[in-house]
């Protein structure tokens, strides 16, 4: 088993000052705002900030997850229908006249009641945006916790899989709903989530797994703290100089 992978929580119990941490990573997503929509790549603005894209099954909590995260309860529409969202929206983070971040929720995939075309033509979106987006830079996929990882999850993570082998995309891998799992539960679902990523995780590689559960509210504040040193290395640097970042052991 590799040991690359790394379980997120570790981030968190790595921080020196964990609360100050928390805090201005909390404080900075929480600044998200809408910037534009788009239903083709060509729409997207060519932007030099960096860019993070939370993608995932329709029913695996995305919307609810970015919500969570920003602190917004309506940032993200979560339709009551999955699927039914099929836009590229930008959100952006920072001061709102020196914007630094920009967060791209994509359309969720594989609800069976999405029609078979508009299905393909999101897929094809979802592989160029994931293989060619020249700002991207981190990669958010909610996984619901309970089922794992799905064909579909894995035919996604194909696309991106040699921009994070050799460093240029970061992953973080959120476990959904964990709250329904039970002690021994997670730890499984966490062993398994690393199984999957296995084949990507190699020495240039971040590739980080959490378990996440936007009811209990668990699971958000490392994930900010790490989303937030992605964009801002020197805040990475010096939460991460005081302890030793613990990795998942075989």
């Amino acid at each position: 088993m590799s040991e690359q992978t790394k379980f997120l929580p570790s981030v968190g119990e790595a921080v020196t000052d964990g609360t100050t941490a928390e805090k201005r990573a909390l404080a900075w997503t929480h600044t998200a705002r809408f910037l534009t929509t788009a239903s083709r790549l060509s729409e997207l603005p060519q932007t030099e900030l960096p860019e993070i894209a939370f993608v995932g099954r329709s029913n695996a909590g995305k919307s609810t997850a970015i919500n969570t995260l920003t602190q917004q309860k309506r940032l993200a529409f979560a339709s009551k229908t999955p699927g039914r969202t099929q836009h590229i929206n930008l959100f952006e983070l920072g001061p709102k006249t020196k914007a630094d971040t920009l967060f791209a929720d994509l359309p969720g995939y594989g609800y069976a009641a999405v029609a078979r075309g508009a299905k393909l033509r999101w897929q094809q979106v979802m592989a160029d945006y994931l293989e060619v987006r020249r700002s991207l830079t981190g990669l958010v996929l909610m996984i619901d916790s309970r089922l794992g990882f799905t064909d579909l999850d894995r035919q996604l993570l194909g696309f991106v899989a040699p921009r994070i082998g050799n460093g240029a995309v970061k992953l973080l891998v959120l476990l959904t709903k964990s709250d329904k799992l039970n002690r021994s539960e997670a730890a499984a679902a966490l062993v398994a989530a690393q199984l999957a990523l296995g084949e990507m995780t190699t020495e240039e590689a971040d590739v980080n797994v959490a378990l996440f559960s936007a009811l209990k509210k668990s699971g958000v504040g490392d994930a900010a703290v790490l989303l937030h040193g992605w964009v801002h290395p020197q805040s990475r640097s010096a939460a991460a100089s005081g302890a030793t970042e613990k990795q998942i052991q075989p």
